[in-house]
């Protein structure tokens, strides 16, 4: 018998990626799942900081978030495949589709490659998918996003935005590889 790599064939590999898009379709609905408590928690904060705030600036913060709401990166992404591929301008409800739709497919589509690249190369499971959720994190919200004009620079942002974002995908990529590799294992 030869080693895992010599016994490697095309169907591991589409083993490999049909565990990835379930493990990142998993992780993209557990990514927003922490990032609800994450807001949660942080509203709550800022609720009990506004309540120590002098009446302007509450009405100050009251104003901002009145304020029109504007669109989450998920959101400008769908809005911009929809206007370049098919000159439609998104609805507000076509919004609420859109942005998850993007999320969620970007989620599952890693997911998917991270699958099919660890039957191929197992080094990039090693530390249980943290490396792979920071290396996610870095390529696309801190690269590609705003080299797509879908945000600001990363400097545009306060540390806070980079460490909920970074906590984010930990949470991904750590879910990414538990599911992958537990699907793996059972087919």
């Amino acid at each position: 018998m030869g080693n895992k790599a010599q016994m490697n064939d095309g169907n591991d590999v589409v083993k490999g990626l049909a565990a990835g898009l379930v493990a990142g379709l998993v992780a993209s609905w557990t990514m927003n799942r922490f990032q609800d408590v994450w807001l949660k928690l942080a509203n709550s904060d800022d609720r009990n900081q506004s309540a120590q705030a002098s009446p302007q600036e509450s009405q100050q913060s009251e104003r901002q978030s009145n304020g029109e709401e504007q669109d989450d990166t998920t959101v400008r992404a769908a809005s911009a495949i929809s206007e370049g591929l098919f000159d439609h301008k998104l609805t507000k409800a076509e919004k609420k589709i859109g942005g998850p739709a993007v999320h969620y497919g970007l989620g599952t589509g890693v997911g998917g490659l991270y699958g099919a690249v660890a039957e191929v190369l197992p080094e990039v499971t090693v530390g249980a998918g943290l490396p792979f959720g920071a290396a996610f994190w870095l390529v696309v919200d801190e690269g590609a996003v705003p080299l797509l004009g879908l945000s600001k620079g990363p400097t545009a942002y306060p540390l806070s935005t980079h460490v909920y974002a970074l906590a984010s995908h930990f949470v991904y990529g750590l879910t990414t590889e538990i599911v992958r590799r537990s699907v793996r294992n059972a087919i």
